[in-house]
């Protein structure tokens, strides 16, 4: 079954509320209204009374017929509205208006000065009953007044409510159902723009209504994700075009060098010369294999790494041992200022030696014979420093924000000549990332650069 669209349960929820709002106020202004005419009934009642308590007083001294001639003649001027009767102490009848010589009782108790309704003659009157005090001797009085008038008046009322209601709930349901259309519109046009948009298309963006509201919000945030997504979508093509380009250098030395081996018969040292290259470049094509295998990892997320109690003193000391072999090889000084004592991380080890390994090599690469290299570790608030400083050729500037970008190279052709791939330095900063840290570069032009890795160390 097909849901109903947000347009129509918007209008339908519009006018339930509307309607529950109607009949409680119609509810509530009903029986005001009804005890308003009750109670002006009531107080005309007392009124009334007054007056016939006045005649009684005043004429019963002088004799009971002196006493019915007034009360005659004041029920006649009450006319056919109102009922009168008055009753002696023994209940024997001194004066009664039509159907009022049988008086019916109140159907529930309360307070005996209060008047209540009841049915004279097939129609509804208001009763109010009183004792009195006249020449010694005890009387009752009855006074009634018909609620026909009032009980027309709620009548019309209450028709007035339900022919009404419902004229005024369907009015008020187009108006929501159109209102809600104008309200939704610039979602059905964000709508319409998002459907438009593609994979090769992502630099489009909706439309922003400048309402200040929600939509507002909604379409700002749309655009924000497609920024993201482009953003995304730039990186995966362009790493797939670096890693391409990366793959098919080494694949094209080593086709090359197989199809020339091949062509004619060659001496054995041409054919060891010609493997020995095969080699080395599968060895670069089996480094950038594992090191885009490292890189799929990472963007499963930290999950991908062991994390347990490590010393981060004992990784670098492993780093700095690998890397004197090739220090030794440029003739370069190599200063390793690292504690002996542990120093506590939570961490993968083994990754942990990649990212310092990975500036080593960096620093190898960059810095010329007869150079200095230096390693570093200490504690700063909590957190292990990891310091590589080299004296080599530097980074520009305009470099140093992009450095840690995949296959990105300062310096490409050098790069090229020392094998690296431009992968090291993102892997470095995911392992540093994954371990809750950070890496920090700076770097001056013909005067070197130092890397600067932040691990927050393990609670104890």
């Amino acid at each position: 079954m097909k849901a109903l669209g947000v347009r129509l349960r918007l209008a339908g929820w519009y006018s339930l509320i509307l309607a529950i709002s109607l009949s409680v106020f119609g509810a509530v202004a009903y029986f005001a209204m009804h005890r308003s005419i009750r109670a002006t009934l009531d107080a005309g009642l007392q009124e009334r009374m007054a007056g016939v308590q006045a005649i009684v007083k005043a004429d019963a001294p002088r004799g009971r017929g002196e006493l019915v001639d007034e009360l005659q003649e004041y029920a006649e001027g009450e006319g056919a509205q109102g009922k009168l009767r008055v009753t002696d102490a023994a209940g024997g009848l001194i004066f009664a208006s039509a159907g009022m010589e049988t008086l019916p009782e109140r159907r529930r108790r309360g307070h005996a000065a209060r008047a209540y309704t009841a049915r004279i003659g097939g129609k509804r009157f208001r009763i109010l009953r009183q004792p009195i005090e006249a020449a010694g001797a005890r009387y009752e009085a009855a006074l009634g007044h018909s609620t026909a008038d009032f009980d027309h008046a709620l009548y019309l009322f209450r028709a007035a409510l339900y022919l009404a209601a419902p004229i005024f709930l369907l009015i008020a349901a187009l108006g929501g159902y159109w209102l809600s259309g104008r309200a939704l519109r610039p979602v059905d046009a964000m709508t319409r723009a998002a459907r438009e948009i593609g994979a090769h298309d992502l630099a489009k963006r909706v439309a922003v209504p400048r309402t200040g509201d929600e939509l507002e919000r909604l379409a700002a945030t749309l655009n924000e994700m497609l920024a993201r997504l482009e953003a995304a979508f730039q990186r995966i093509t362009q790493f797939t075009a670096d890693a391409s380009h990366e793959l098919r250098t080494p694949l094209a030395v080593i086709r090359t060098s197989a199809e020339l081996s091949l062509r004619k018969p060659r001496a054995p040292e041409e054919y060891a010369a010609s493997l020995s290259q095969i080699l080395r470049e599968s060895e670069k094509l089996s480094r950038l294999i594992e090191q885009l295998l490292l890189l799929a990892r990472a963007d499963a997320g930290p999950a991908a790494l062991t994390m347990q109690q490590t010393d981060l003193a004992g990784a670098l000391r492993d780093a700095c041992r690998e890397a004197s072999l090739l220090v030794h090889a440029k003739r370069q000084r190599f200063v390793e200022r690292v504690p002996e004592e542990p120093l506590w991380i939570r961490g993968d080890r083994g990754s942990l030696e990649r990212l310092f390994l990975a500036l080593l090599d960096n620093a190898v690469k960059y810095t010329a014979d007869g150079g200095e290299i230096e390693a570093k570790l200490s504690r700063v608030d909590g957190f292990a420093l990891a310091e590589i400083r080299d004296t080599g050729i530097g980074i520009a500037a305009e470099d140093l924000p992009l450095i840690f970008e995949r296959f990105y190279r300062a310096d490409r052709a050098r790069s090229r000549e020392s094998g690296g791939s431009g992968l090291g330095l993102a892997i470095g900063r995911w392992i540093a990332e994954a371990h809750g840290g950070e890496i920090r570069v700076k770097s001056t032009p013909a005067n070197g650069s130092t890397f600067q890795v932040l691990i927050p160390l393990a609670k104890d």
